[in-house]
């Protein structure tokens, strides 16, 4: 082999070990972007489990998913009010939160799949941003609930 070609098949050998490399990296988290809300609009999982502790503080949390999957589990004291996938869903849970002062303090969370493919969040997020609320917040679960909340045993209850 010629020294070009050697040197040749040795790059290319390089780049595909680096291809390989980078197919095998977790994803990028998921940035403030990923949706309509701001990254001030965002609460991580352990902070959420730290703020539940404070009873004076603690957040109003709404399940914005599908009802078998909060049946299944779901954060401890959080609420149901409707799949917000679905234009009766939505019209459920502002039903409820037209009775709320604009200033509760709010997290929704779904985590049936890859928040980024999420069916549910954003349009339970517009429509509550929408009715004015300040304090408003989505729990970022990259995955699902099982992997960023269940899996890493945080609190959860199973049930209606």
């Amino acid at each position: 082999m010629s020294p070009r070609l050697v040197a040749w098949s040795l790059s290319l050998a390089t780049l595909l070990l680096i291809a390989c490399l980078l197919a095998r990296t977790s994803p990028a988290p998921l940035r403030a972007d990923s949706g309509p809300w701001t990254e001030a609009q965002t609460v991580q999982p352990a902070d959420l489990e730290k703020e539940l502790g404070n009873s004076k503080t603690a957040p109003t949390v709404v399940f914005v998913g599908f009802k078998r999957l909060f049946s299944a589990g779901h954060i401890k004291g959080a609420q149901f009010h409707g799949t917000a996938g679905s234009e009766e869903g939505v019209k459920e849970l502002t039903a409820w939160a037209a009775g709320l002062p604009r200033s509760t303090n709010l997290v929704i969370y779904c985590g049936c799949c890859p928040l980024e493919r999420c069916p549910n969040i954003r349009p339970a997020f517009k429509a509550l941003d929408g009715l004015g609320f300040k304090n408003l917040r989505v729990l970022i679960l990259p995955q699902d609930f099982a992997t960023d909340w269940a899996a890493k045993g945080f609190p959860y209850d199973k049930g209606n």
